[in-house]
């Protein structure tokens, strides 16, 4: 078993690369339906659609990632040759996506849609085997944690940067957003993406890796058969679709709040900023929490805090501006606890699965993770342009700006707040079915009587 403490290089190289997913989950999430509706004149209910589906395509090509990663065989070992991959192709598709289109309306929807697709492909590439890398890297079920605090770490701090200057790049003329802050940001984030991924491909090279099992050769319906075999991932799973689908819904709605429930579009960033900038701060103060409690608990109260600040949300237009940035501050202390437990509670999930089946299955199973994960975040921007759909929202372009209809607002409330908030109220009931403690892993090693060999 690899339980030695990593090394503080590793975990700098290997957490460089929350910058590729926090970056591409973030400003994507935040800011294509409104880059959409309020730029292209895209009806919100396409917009949606050109948001959801390239994710939703995740389902199909993620798996097939994480299996083509299991079995690839080179001196840089499975999981590195697809991270320069996904670095080569996701940041100039990235930029495409924000460089506008030759048409407006239903087309720019379509031309939107297929370019974003294009990066959410690339994306897959990267991620996919990068999520898989824990598991293989130590066995030990509190260095994971460890480990994943500098991953949390990083992603804090890009979320924090990317959802903080890409709305400010997006808004640099005149405080409004127009088609060149949009394309600015394009490059700009494009370039954030290269350098972090790219770092991670070389940063890793000298991780230790735990000597797996043969990769099992089988198809997607197979996958799907031992998916539904791990029952801490699937519980897992559940959890964390909840989460993100609350969280998608909060990301897609967040410049509409801005907009118009606090009545200052620039207000994204500094509401962006009160929810993510605890998970700098907080983090290992989470590792402790969920060594004290376990991650299970942990994972409930983390939940609970983003459930409460969410619903109070809601009362913004009651009780101002000032109110909201500290409703968004107490979700924000509870989604630095969810992000960190989500993924440390996968590692766990994965070696489980090993030490139970004797196969390396961990690039099929984040594949499978990734890919519920990023259609759970788009299915938010789905729901939130149909709400505002069916709510009678305006669709328009900048220098053709509408009052909206009192319904729109009321929509916009319930997608920026009592949505997620309700959302996080089902993953807690989830929660209570999870099961997999330090403990039953550890009783799991100890009944294979020849446990596998490692080797760095």
């Amino acid at each position: 078993m690899v339980s030695a403490v990593l090394p503080r290089s590793l975990r700098v190289g290997y957490g460089l690369g929350s910058f590729c997913s926090g970056t591409f989950s973030t400003v994507p999430g935040l800011l294509l339906l409104y880059y959409m509706t309020n730029s292209l004149g895209v009806p919100a209910v396409l917009a949606g659609l050109a948001v959801f589906l390239p994710k939703a395509w995740d389902l199909v090509v993620n798996p097939y990632v994480g299996r083509w990663s299991d079995r690839t065989v080179s001196r840089h070992g499975p999981r590195r040759p697809w991270l320069l991959a996904g670095a080569v192709l996701l940041p100039p598709a990235f930029a495409l996506t924000f460089a506008g289109s030759p048409v407006r309306g239903a087309g720019a929807a379509l031309y939107v849609g297929m370019l974003f697709l294009l990066a959410a492909t690339a994306y897959a590439l990267f991620e996919v085997p990068y999520k898989a890398m824990p598991a293989e890297m130590t066995d030990d079920y509190h260095e994971q944690s460890s480990l994943l605090t500098w991953r949390m770490a990083f992603l804090g701090l890009a979320i924090l940067i990317s959802g903080g200057l890409a709305p400010a790049l997006v808004n640099i003329e005149d405080g409004e957003p127009s088609f060149a802050g949009y394309r600015l940001m394009g490059l700009v984030i494009g370039a954030v993406l290269l350098v972090a991924m790219v770092a991670t491909f070389f940063g890793t090279a000298r991780a230790p890796r735990v000597e797996r099992a043969v990769p099992e050769h089988s198809t997607i319906k197979s996958q799907l058969a031992a998916a539904r075999g791990n029952r801490p991932f699937m519980l897992l799973m559940a959890i964390s679709a909840a989460q993100m689908l609350g969280v998608g819904i909060m990301l897609s709605g967040s410049p509409y709040f801005a907009s118009y429930v606090v009545g200052n579009t620039g207000a994204v960033t500094t509401l962006f900023l009160g929810i993510i900038g605890p998970m700098l701060v907080l983090m290992p103060v989470w590792v402790r929490v969920s060594r004290k409690f376990d991650k299970r608990l942990s994972m409930m109260v983390a939940t609970l805090l983003f459930m409460i600040g969410a619903i109070a949300l809601s009362m913004t237009p009651v009780f101002g501006t000032l109110y909201a940035h500290g409703c968004v501050v107490i979700m924000g202390i509870g989604y630095a606890g969810v992000q960190l437990l989500q993924f440390s509670m996968l590692a766990d999930t994965l070696i489980y699965d090993e030490l139970r089946s004797g196969k390396r299955r961990a690039g099929m199973f984040t594949g499978l993770w990734t890919a519920v994960e990023t259609f759970m975040m788009a299915l938010g921007a789905l729901v939130l342009g149909g709400v505002l759909a069916v709510s009678g929202f305006i669709s328009s372009e900048p220098d053709k700006p509408v009052a909206q209809p009192d319904s729109a607002i009321d929509a916009i409330v319930f997608g920026g707040a009592l949505a997620p908030g309700l959302l996080m109220l089902l993953a807690i009931v989830c929660t209570f079915k999870y099961d997999l403690t330090a403990d039953r892993l550890n009783a799991l090693r100890a009944s294979r009587p020849d446990p596998v060999a490692d080797h760095a």
